[in-house]
């Protein structure tokens, strides 16, 4: 009995390597990583929420794979890919003004936070009956 229980347990260690040899190769994708080693993502998470030490190596696998990411971004500036360098600088070069700025504004250019100002001066006797009524009964309530 407890040589049925010591292969299983080699079985499932020996899965747990290939699944992290495999998250290597697969830079982190975890389905395709799963379907090379033949188990299903159920199994891989419940390794990763049952075995802290299987967690820790996973989430390591981030660092790799961001690691092959920069690496392959300088690549890219030293070989003179123009949009590369231009990412490069606007996430890493921030300090020394590489930033894209937007500017918003309100109608006509306008301040968002100066109050739009209406011309009175064009509205009929009517219209600016009307226009009071409304004020008045808006303060009255």
């Amino acid at each position: 009995m407890q040589q049925v229980a010591e292969k299983k347990t080699n079985k499932i260690e020996a899965i747990k390597k290939a699944l992290i040899e495999a998250l290597q190769k697969n830079l982190g994708v975890v389905t395709a990583s799963c379907k090379a080693v033949g188990v299903d993502r159920a199994t891989f998470y419940r390794y990763v929420n049952s075995d802290p030490e299987f967690a820790a190596e996973v989430k390591a696998m981030d660092d790799y794979v961001l690691d092959f990411a920069e690496s392959s971004l300088h690549k890219q500036i030293r070989e003179g890919n123009t949009t590369a360098t231009i990412f490069f600088l606007k996430t890493k070069g921030k300090k020394r003004g590489y930033i894209e700025r937007q500017e918003i504004t309100g109608k006509d250019g306008q301040a968002l936070n100066e109050p739009q100002k209406t011309d009175y001066s064009k509205l009929s006797t009517k219209e600016l009956e009307q226009l009071y009524g409304l004020l008045r009964k808006a303060n009255s309530n």
